[in-house]
């Protein structure tokens, strides 16, 4: 399968149930053969299980077989939902961030990956002072300018990631969500452009239906939910 191919159909086990074991193994393996094609290995791409809105029974069984990093898409909802089973893993938040929410993010992820405005900024670096500890941090931009879509303008990036830095926060890498409507190729590579110019190896892009392109571009981080989990309900 060549990176710019799209998912393949939603894999039911025999009696028509979604199988997300069966899903994992193979999302593994397209990892792996799109990371080779690009002159890498699948150890250097992580897979997010985006388990957002998933139901536990769906999750469960990806954790026993060994998936430790998840994405989540509110604050309150993962900690509803990873309380008590948080053990060995690693949480990403994925989506917005509201700033009165900074103190429970900061202390209950190990990842912000939607870094995306100065007042927030403000609000982590506040919060990661307060509990002596700060999550890594990316720095989200909105590649493809759409007014209805959070993160950083393109050519604002560079000042942004500085701003950053000068509140000792620890940025550590960049994230995009391509236009739906446009191919993301070009968005990724603009992301992994802003990386290499700011110093930044690790790029989370990349999602159900475009996370092989995402690789064959630098993707150190992809995030996969539906192909993993079957359609949300």
């Amino acid at each position: 399968m060549s990176p710019n191919e799209s998912a393949p159909p939603s894999r039911p086990r025999p009696g028509g149930a979604f199988d997300p074991l069966a899903a994992r193994a193979a999302i593994l393996a397209r990892i792996e053969a799109a990371a080779r094609a690009s002159g890498r290995t699948g150890a250097d791409v992580t897979l997010t299980a985006v388990s957002k809105q998933q139901p536990w029974s769906q999750v469960a069984p990806v954790v026993a077989a060994g998936q430790r990093v998840f994405g989540e898409n509110r604050v309150q909802e993962a900690m509803e939902r990873w309380e008590g089973r948080r053990e060995g893993l690693e949480l990403r938040l994925i989506g917005p961030l509201q700033t009165n929410k900074a103190a429970d993010a900061v202390a209950f992820f190990q990842v912000i990956e939607s870094l995306d405005r100065a007042r927030l900024a403000e609000a982590l670096a506040r919060a990661a002072q307060k509990a002596g500890r700060c999550p890594d941090l990316f720095v989200q931009v909105n590649t493809g300018e759409e007014p209805q879509k959070a993160g950083v303008a393109p050519e604002a990036a560079d000042a942004f990631i500085a701003a950053c830095r000068a509140l000792d926060l620890p940025v550590a890498g960049l994230m995009c969500i391509p236009p739906a409507d446009e191919p993301p190729g070009p968005h990724f590579a603009l992301l992994a452009k802003i990386a290499v110019r700011n110093g930044l190896g690790q790029l989370s892009m990349g999602m159900s239906g475009d996370f092989e392109t995402a690789i064959a571009f630098g993707a150190t981080h992809v995030r996969v939910g539906s192909a993993l989990f079957g359609a949300r309900d």
